[in-house]
């Protein structure tokens, strides 16, 4: 198979979907790789890199030309011209937030494969988590970045010093997110606490943590009081292809002290504020909703692109192979992590959330195969 990887456009995105490792594995599995040039050089890999490891050089529609394409982050409307019947398009989709995208992948019959929704058989999402667990990490230290007075925010350091009440952190959803934030939030010295509707979940950040962050039930009550006595939240829970749900109210925000932060990690799966209304980019990072500063950036491991793109491609090339083996109709009946991550097959669409989220049909992919 022929396979593509374009540079990715989208705002001070960084990342690339392969690195010259990635291309020799795929080389040496019987696939050909065409790298669109300078594809890498923001992460730190350089066309001579991808030809020495045995890819060609290519321009953008030589790119999408391929029989696969590789991908970071979900197209971009400019890029819809390349859609086309038989395209794989494999990347981080996100497609519960975003009906263009997936009116445009059906009416090109493009068979998309998003690393967000392959399910392993343990319920977990290896091609989300390692951007997750650099997305939780980074999470706090933009938030303390915006809580300096220079940002807009109140002018308190995190760790604060002794003697001096310390920051408090709250963190919505204990998944692979909300405990890479615990780490980094609790490292710095904040006082920290995590919600969740999981008491598994509870008890194991209680556990991780020997009791030094505070657990709480997510509920109503237990938000509401959480969210006003915090200097910093981070929205990080996810439901597996479907929209984010509006955890946090515009009345939970209105009661933050002003200066206070936010940042909402799923914004690309729509956000759990209300009050984040739209997602930002790296040049424009932030905006103002009550007095609270809202961080929104919907590609945050894009500014750390080396550390990234290398632990991206560690845990979807070998799955890139294999589709390039088997094609992606034998490759999804012999591997359930594929079979779990195609959203759009043949013009239809068969990631369930997906189609409840935007009210389209769904159709089941193991109909189809």
């Amino acid at each position: 198979m022929q396979i593509g990887i374009p540079k990715e456009i989208k705002n001070n995105e960084n990342r690339v979907a392969i690195t010259p490792a990635g291309v020799i594995n795929l080389v040496h599995a019987g696939q050909s790789v065409a790298v669109e040039t300078r594809a890498g050089v923001v992460a730190g890999y350089s066309d001579q890199d991808y030809i020495d490891a045995g890819a060609i050089i290519v321009d953008a529609a030589t790119a999408w030309g391929q029989d696969m394409v590789i991908k970071v982050k979900e197209p971009l409307a400019s890029e819809y011209q390349y859609f086309r019947p038989g395209l794989i398009l494999y990347t981080y989709l996100h497609l519960a937030a975003n009906r263009p995208l997936t009116e445009a992948l059906l009416a090109s019959r493009v068979t998309a494969i998003g690393y967000e929704t392959m399910i392993a058989p343990d319920g977990s999402l290896p091609l989300l988590t390692p951007m997750s667990q650099v997305a939780g990490r980074m999470a706090v230290q933009l938030g303390s970045q915006f809580l300096q007075t220079q940002y807009g925010g109140k002018g308190v350091l995190l760790g604060s010093v002794p003697g001096v009440a310390k920051c408090h952190v709250v963190i919505i959803g204990g998944g692979v997110v909300g405990l890479n934030a615990a780490k980094i939030a609790l490292g710095m010295g904040a006082q920290v606490t995590v919600l969740d509707i999981n008491p598994k979940i509870l008890a194991r950040i209680d556990d991780e943590f020997e009791g030094k962050v505070q657990t709480l039930f997510s509920d109503h009550q237990n938000l509401t009081l959480a969210v006003a006595a915090a200097d910093l939240v981070i929205g990080a829970v996810l439901i597996p292809g479907a929209v984010a749900p509006k955890l946090v109210t515009a009345a939970m925000i209105r009661n933050m002290a002003p200066g206070s932060v936010v940042v909402d990690i799923p914004i690309d799966q729509g956000g759990i504020f209300e009050t984040t209304t739209h997602a930002t980019t790296f040049a424009d990072p932030v905006y103002v909703v009550d007095g609270v500063i809202h961080y929104a950036v919907a590609n945050i491991p894009g500014a750390v692109p080396k550390t990234a793109t290398d632990a991206l491609t560690a845990v979807t090339i070998p799955y890139a192979a294999k589709i390039g083996k088997l094609g992606v109709t034998d490759a999804a009946k012999a591997d359930r992590m594929i079979f779990t991550g195609v959203n759009t097959y043949a013009g239809e669409l068969t990631e369930q959330a997906v189609a409840e989220s935007l009210n389209l049909p769904f159709h089941s992919l193991s109909t189809r195969l």
